[in-house]
């Protein structure tokens, strides 16, 4: 939906045309969350981030389309239709925030804002070739924005440019009011790491992101290269095994078939047991669902059928097993971080795949809606920032590669992303 609400006269976002993902609410402009049954439903409060673009002068210019209730990797499952690639019609543009990516790769705003629970920012950003940021978690306040499951939820930024990245994040920070918030500071400079090249990073490649049994050989070739790549720029370059990492989507599919079910489903989006900001009036219009279930996507039904039963079944031990599990995962990664600046590995082990076909079976809708997660989402469990990094190209469709620094150390991503932007042609490292 487009609209335009102008921001401030001055500040760090003036002149500049931002889009925001429709989980996010805009006081007065029509939310959808890709939902039929959220359809009508009209915000009466600005989310912070809303409301930090507009004070540091940016212009919102629309909402986004994305998939329902953010339940697919892929772009085939809003209510209002399919997002296209901007690199080929007919082909996915990934998903959650699929009509974020989509804007920003055909040119349309140079940022926008994303949400990624499972890799919903870096999967489109890796399908479209922009530049996808999934921030550490807390540090950009979600008050305001349709909630998933706490633990999980994120909002970033989406952007043609890693400096449009990195000041898009410099306005978004804490608010006080989101319990999530662990540290950071609104304001961080994160442009200044832009120009410090990538000389004496040491980057460790993460063995288990290769090789998935639903990787393109391809893929795994353009990003080896991409790594190869860093060497000329400066950085050290090591293979490393992280045993833990194979395991992380199937502790991530715990976490998020109960915890969603729980909170935004049967919570009605905010579920119970925190002090953040509620908002009422999405909450009474979003309990509606229950009349009218029939119109969920079957991605969102699968999860929800799976997430049942294991509360049901299992009474939680499950969801509270995977969140014991998170802790080790997270000191698997903490502990090849304390000796190297930077994780790296594909975003995703695939490049775009057709969208299905308005009668497809069941079981493609879900394939695709699910397939590509294997290196995204645990990244969501364990909190630490990752971005997508437009690298190369399969058959004329774009490959993201994946960096994933300590909890809080943006600014080193933002470094060796600036790096790569500038001295590598991420177009010529091609596969067929």
């Amino acid at each position: 939906m487009k609209t335009e609400v102008p921001g401030g006269g001055s500040g760090k976002l003036a002149g500049k045309r931002i889009a925001l993902k429709d989980n996010i609410c805009l006081a007065g402009v029509p939310m959808m969350n890709g939902a039929s049954t959220l359809e009508g439903y009209v915000p009466d409060v600005d989310a912070t981030v809303a409301t930090r673009i507009l004070d540091a002068g940016g212009t919102i210019v629309g909402k986004t389309v994305y998939e329902y209730f953010c339940f697919s990797g892929g772009s085939h499952t809003s209510a209002t239709g399919p997002v296209h690639n901007p690199h080929r019609k007919g082909y996915s543009a990934g998903g959650s925030s699929s009509g974020s990516a989509a804007v920003v790769a055909a040119g349309e705003v140079p940022m926008a804002l994303g949400g990624d629970q499972g890799g919903s920012i870096r999967i489109p950003a890796s399908f479209c070739g922009i530049y996808g940021l999934k921030p550490t978690h807390g540090l950009v306040p979600y008050t305001g924005i349709m909630p998933i499951e706490l633990t999980l939820d994120h909002t970033g930024p989406m952007t043609a440019t890693v400096e449009d990245n990195a000041l898009l994040l410099e306005v978004l920070g804490p608010d006080g009011l989101d319990p999530r918030q662990y540290g950071g500071a609104i304001g961080k400079p994160y442009r200044e790491a832009l120009g410090r090249g990538a000389a004496g990073l040491k980057i460790a490649v993460v063995a288990e992101g290769f090789g998935h049994s639903e990787s393109s050989p391809q893929v795994d070739a353009v990003v080896r290269e991409a790594s190869e790549r860093f060497k000329g720029l400066g950085a050290s370059v090591e293979m490393v095994p992280v045993p833990m990492h194979r395991l992380g989507s199937a502790i991530w599919l715990a976490v998020a078939a109960e915890g969603a079910l729980m909170q935004m489903m049967l919570g009605n989006g905010f579920g119970f047991n925190w002090q953040g900001l509620y908002v009422p009036s999405l909450l009474g219009f979003h309990s509606g669902w229950r009349n009218r279930a029939d119109e969920l996507s079957d991605t969102l039904k699968n999860t929800m059928l799976l997430g049942h039963y294991m509360v049901t079944r299992y009474r939680g031990h499950y969801y509270a097993k995977a969140q014991n599990l998170i802790r080790r995962l997270r000191g698997s990664y903490d502990d090849v971080l304390s000796r190297f600046d930077l994780l790296l590995m594909p975003t995703l082990p695939i490049v775009a795949t057709p969208l299905p076909e308005p009668n497809a079976p069941i079981a493609e809708i879900l394939q695709r809606g699910f397939e590509m997660l294997a290196n995204t989402a645990q990244f969501d469990c364990t909190h630490h920032p990752a971005m997508s990094v437009p690298c190369g190209m399969v058959d004329g469709l774009p490959v993201g590669m994946m960096l994933v620094a300590k909890a809080f150390d943006e600014e080193t991503i933002y470094r060796a992303a600036a790096a790569f932007e500038r001295g590598v042609d991420w177009k010529s490292i091609a596969a067929q």
